[in-house]
C-alpha cells in the first residue's frame, strides 16, 4: 500500500515538474520570438536600415556624443549636441551626405533632448538641431520637435521604425536613441524616406 503512495507522489511530482518546464520554455520563447518578429519588421525597410547605418558611422567618426552649453535653436533654448569637438546644432553636413546617399526623399535628423519647464511640470521634447528635413517654405525643419509614436520610445530608450506623419508627408522612418557615455539618452537619430 505504501508503494502505490509513493508512486502516485512520484507521478505528481513528475507532472507539476513538466508543467514547471512548459511555462519555462513559453517565458524564455516568448520575448525571444517578439525579437524575431521586431528583426523581421525592421528588415523590410533597407533603406532606413542602411541609412541609420551611415548616420551613425559617419557622427561616430567625429567621436563620442555630449550635450555642452545651451543655446538657440528655432526659437528655442535647447542643449548643444556634441560628437566629439564637432558641434552638430545647425551644422547640417552630415545630414545632408545622408540624405544624398540614401536617394531620392531620404532624409536625416538629429535631436537633442531639451527638458521644457511648464508650471511646476518638467517635459521632456526631442528638438531638431540639424537636419534636410524642408518646412512647406524651403527653410530647414530646425527647432521643430519629435512627435508620436516615435516619441514614446525613444524617451523609453528604444528605437522605433514605421510610417510617421512628418510635417504634411508620410515617411517610412526609422529612429534611435543617441546614448553618451554613461548610457543617458541625449537625443536621437532619424533617417526616412518619403512614402
Amino acid at each position: 500500500m505504501l508503494r502505490t503512495q509513493e508512486l502516485i507522489a512520484i507521478r505528481e511530482v513528475r507532472l507539476v515538474a513538466k508543467k514547471a518546464l512548459v511555462v519555462l520554455v513559453i517565458a524564455i520563447g516568448l520575448p525571444g520570438s517578439l525579437m524575431l518578429m521586431a528583426s523581421a519588421a525592421n528588415a523590410q525597410e533597407p533603406r532606413t536600415a542602411t541609412s541609420m547605418t551611415v548616420l551613425k558611422e559617419k557622427t561616430a567618426k567625429l567621436g563620442a556624443p555630449k550635450i555642452e552649453g545651451t543655446e538657440v535653436v528655432g526659437n528655442k533654448l535647447v542643449p548643444v549636441l556634441y560628437f566629439g569637438s564637432t558641434k552638430m546644432n545647425g551644422n547640417f553636413t552630415v545630414v545632408d551626405e545622408v540624405a544624398k546617399e540614401g536617394g531620392p526623399g531620404m532624409a536625416a535628423t538629429l535631436f537633442v533632448k531639451a527638458g521644457i519647464r511648464l508650471e511646476q511640470h518638467e517635459l521632456e521634447e526631442y528638438i531638431r538641431v540639424a537636419t534636410s528635413v524642408q518646412l512647406p517654405d524651403g527653410r530647414r525643419a530646425v527647432g521643430t520637435v519629435l512627435g508620436s509614436p516615435a516619441l514614446d520610445s525613444i524617451k523609453a530608450g528604444y528605437p522605433y521604425f514605421g510610417e510617421v506623419e512628418l510635417l504634411g508627408n508620410a515617411y517610412i522612418t526609422r529612429y534611435e536613441p543617441i546614448k553618451d557615455a554613461s548610457g543617458e539618452t541625449i537625443g536621437a537619430y532619424f533617417v526616412g524616406y518619403k512614402k
